[in-house]
């Protein structure tokens, strides 16, 4: 809750006139405390799970044919008692575990510093502060998922979300419960090393969650903007570490390609993308 009765004594606390959306933000969050702002997460990530991955969903069931072309497994078929099977039990773990999460977590909100007061951070602090949080979940993230690879942890664990050995946008959260709360640790410890606004806290899971659906989508699509990001790995290169599953070695990086160059575990995927290669020149 913000520690301002107006706009004027906001204005006189900054020493500034605000700016429109640090008005908005004012009339938002000034009569509400800061633990309902911090709940706010987990119903964006439940809007953008259930709003961004439909247009995978509508290609997937046939609505557009011409489509066909960019799906990665095209041998593989969806339809939408699959899709919605899946999706409730995203929705489900999102409601029994992921909230309950949320409402422990906030006393760590509180104490590693993400703050709800004004001023708002600029646009150029929001955007490197979630481009930190993407290279550390990243980094983080490879090694646990590995880790999940070994043979006890796939087989109790892991191999509920590599039920999808053709991946589809729905199930990019889709997992044992165990792993939600296991790699809900690397999407955290960005926010935790280097704390900024609430919004900018919100918008990092949310940009998070579409990276997942659109890597999981099991289409590579050519106008995609993700391409143009450096080290990137996207759909095709995810979709060989389901297409492989409890056999992979390869491809355990979220978001990018460098992890696993680095620690040489992309021979795989390098060894099928030559096959496919060959294949298409003759």
């Amino acid at each position: 809750m913000l520690p301002h009765q107006s706009l004027e004594e906001a204005e006189e606390a900054l020493g500034r006139a605000l700016s429109v959306a640090e008005k908005l933000w004012f009339q938002y969050s000034a009569q509400k405390p800061d633990f309902i702002l911090h709940c706010h997460n987990i119903l964006f990530v439940m809007l953008f799970y259930t709003l961004a991955p439909l247009p995978f969903v509508f290609i997937g069931l046939g609505w557009f044919k011409n489509m066909d072309k960019f799906k990665i497994q095209p041998k593989v078929n969806d339809c939408f008692s699959n899709m919605f099977k899946c999706y409730k039990h995203v929705m489900r773990t999102f409601v029994l575990v992921v909230g309950p999460l949320q409402v422990i977590s906030y006393p760590t909100i509180q104490w590693i510093g993400i703050r709800t007061s004004l001023p708002l951070p600029s646009l150029s602090e929001v955007f490197w502060q979630i481009v930190v949080y993407f290279i550390i979940e990243d980094f983080s993230n490879y090694w646990i998922h590995r880790m999940l690879h070994t043979k006890w942890a796939y087989k109790k664990i892991h191999r509920v979300h590599h039920e999808y050995t053709a991946p589809i946008g729905l199930a990019a959260p889709y997992a044992h419960w165990a792993e939600i709360l296991i790699l809900g640790l690397p999407s955290f410890l960005g926010p935790a090393l280097v704390p900024g606004h609430i919004v900018t806290y919100w918008l990092w899971f949310i940009f998070r969650q579409l990276e997942a659906i659109e890597t999981h989508s099991g289409y590579l699509l050519p106008w995609t903007p993700t391409k143009y990001i450096p080290f990137y790995g996207g759909a095709e290169y995810h979709d060989y570490h389901h297409f492989v599953g409890e056999q992979s070695k390869s491809n355990f990086a979220s978001i990018f390609t460098y992890c696993d160059y680095i620690y040489g575990t992309n021979k795989g995927y390098r060894s099928h993308k030559q096959v496919l290669e060959k294949v298409k020149s003759l």
